[in-house]
């Protein structure tokens, strides 16, 4: 794809680059990429090979370092070879989640990720591009760490440079609308430069979707896990490949041959954990009754529930696959029982390739680092579908800026 170099931007928390992706894929140039995690960097830099960036840009553009680091916007500085036009990203998310609240003891009022947002509107107010695009889960708009509305804080700094939208009904947005076969919602926080002749809300009612469950809209309907992963070879517990043939290239639906390329005939990163005996049994009896849970499970195999389904009756979550998939997270390279397979025969959770179709990476993107690293990768990221969406709105909005 080619790269248009008057639409340059900067991924801030960029992650194995999910958001990066969608703005690849409409030829949008990359300036840099900031992001801590060493395993992530690796798989930018893979990537940014893949759209044929050469060694020199790429040793450029991957900045690994931490973004609260005295001095990092000199560093930033001085790896830039344009003009910046857009920054992109979000700041880690475990802090403003529901459920991390609800796991801390003290709700997450001491983790210092909650402040990271102060570190992207530094960079943002340094370089002033004419957009920013800010993504977050949903507890961002009540979370309170420190008895104020995090949100209020966050978009009070942003008006000092920028126009935003703050209404939830606007910048609440779901991945499934986009083509993704997920239920995804996330706060996207638009962002127009104040000397700018154009109000956010423009640029949201640019972004189209593609996608719904009301069959009134007139629009396909939400693109299933059956959709989404049906095609990919059929594993046992610790069977598969970080890389191998897919023998069945077909592209048999739309989003397949949406996200793989035909002429690719590997499969990337397809390879399964291994489970106990228990596990597989759970796995097995939980996957054939479809959306059983721990308290279906009790009533026929006590033996194989250790948790109290009362208080953990989502312990265990079977995929479903005449649906999207519930929301991918982080929590997914600590063990894979949110992300049963649908396929009683497998027995098993999602592969690492399984849990990136769901999140729309496209075939040919590959992960670098352990299984564990890269299932940290895809559960972090945003997805790529969605994020083209982002980057097609503002497309016509910067060309229209640049004549």
């Amino acid at each position: 794809m080619n790269k248009d170099e008057s639409l340059n931007f900067i991924d801030l928390f960029a992650g194995c680059g999910g958001l990066s992706e969608g703005f690849y894929r409409e030829g949008y140039n990359a300036l840099l990429h900031l992001e801590i995690d060493p395993i992530a960097c690796k798989t930018l830099r893979t990537r940014m090979k893949h759209y044929n960036y050469t060694d020199e840009e790429i040793e450029k553009a991957v900045l690994c370092d931490d973004i609260t680091r005295v001095g990092i916007i000199d560093e930033i500085e001085s790896r830039l070879t344009d003009k910046v036009d857009i920054i992109i990203g979000g700041p880690p998310c475990q802090a403003f989640s529901t459920q991390g609240r609800a796991q801390d003891p003290d709700s997450m009022r001491n983790d210092p990720r909650n402040y990271l947002f102060e570190n992207y509107l530094q960079i943002l107010n340094h370089f002033k591009p004419k957009f920013f695009v800010f993504e977050n889960v949903r507890g961002l708009l009540t979370a309170k760490p420190t008895g104020n509305k995090i949100f209020d804080i966050i978009i009070s700094e942003m008006r000092k440079t920028y126009k935003v939208c703050d209404n939830p009904k606007i910048i609440l947005l779901n991945a499934a609308d986009y083509g993704v076969p997920q239920i995804r919602q996330r706060v996207i926080l638009i962002g127009v430069r104040n000397d700018l002749a154009i109000e956010p809300e423009e640029i949201y009612l640019n972004i189209v979707k593609t996608h719904s469950s009301n069959p009134d809209d007139g629009i396909p309907s939400y693109v299933t896990v059956r959709d989404a992963i049906s095609d990919l070879p059929s594993l046992q517990a610790g069977e598969g490949a970080d890389v191998c043939p897919l023998t069945n290239n077909q592209n048999s639906n739309e989003y397949i041959s949406m996200i793989r390329d035909k002429t690719f005939e590997s499969i990337y990163n397809h390879r399964a954990r291994f489970h106990n005996e228990k596990d597989k049994e759970r796995y097995r009896i939980l996957s054939s009754h479809g959306n059983w849970q721990l308290k279906d499970l009790q009533k026929v195999r006590p033996d194989l529930v250790n948790h109290d389904p009362k208080h953990f009756g989502n312990r265990y979550t079977v995929q479903e696959w005449d649906k999207p998939a519930k929301t991918i997270c982080a929590h997914l390279y600590k063990d894979g029982n949110l992300f049963i397979h649908p396929d009683s025969k497998q027995a098993r959770s999602f592969t690492v390739r399984e849990a990136a179709r769901v999140q729309s990476f496209p075939d040919d993107f590959y992960f670098e680092g352990s299984m564990t690293e890269q299932f940290k990768q895809v559960g972090n990221a945003v997805p790529p579908l969605m994020a083209q969406a982002f980057a097609i709105a503002l497309k016509s909005f910067l060309q229209e800026i640049e004549k």
